[in-house]
């Protein structure tokens, strides 16, 4: 059976843009973590406790990797893309929501799982995230972003 895990791809707005200048103000949030590799991804959990669905689950690792609670983000409605890779041989799968912080400016509390944090434009949050289908899933959250009203 595939481990399953959840997390939010979370971003904030710096300033009101123009339409024509929506993509220039987007901002995502990556955590690095402190071990193995030290990879950056978005808040994402290892297990879904019992009695979670898979959002909860995505909410609640936020709140614990990144200290922010779920009143503080708005979750885009109509974004939810999966992963699917090998970890030690074994398939996993993640499952990612798009979520806006509702004040740019709200502190992140790092857990112990993690040692460092950025906010990145898109081109750059693609240079932090090594693997190409992390990469591939921002510019899909990107691309959903700006085509928005």
């Amino acid at each position: 059976m595939a481990v399953r895990a959840c997390g939010l791809i979370i971003y904030r707005r710096l300033q009101p843009a123009a339409p024509s200048k929506v993509a220039d103000n987007i901002e995502y949030l990556l955590l690095q973590t402190s071990y193995g590799t030290h990879h950056w991804t978005p808040p994402k959990g290892g297990h879904v406790d019992p009695g979670e669905d898979d959002l909860q689950t995505a909410l609640r690792e936020t709140r614990e990797e990144a200290g922010l609670q779920a009143t503080q983000l708005t979750l885009v409605d109509g974004y939810r893309k999966e992963l699917h890779y090998p970890v030690n041989g074994k398939p996993k799968t993640v499952v990612y929501w798009l979520a806006e912080m509702k004040d740019c400016n709200t502190e992140i509390k790092l857990s112990e799982e993690h040692q460092a944090f950025q906010w990145l434009k898109l081109e750059d949050a693609c240079k932090f995230a090594e693997y190409e289908d992390m990469q591939a899933m921002l510019k899909d959250a990107h691309q959903f972003l700006c085509s928005r009203k």
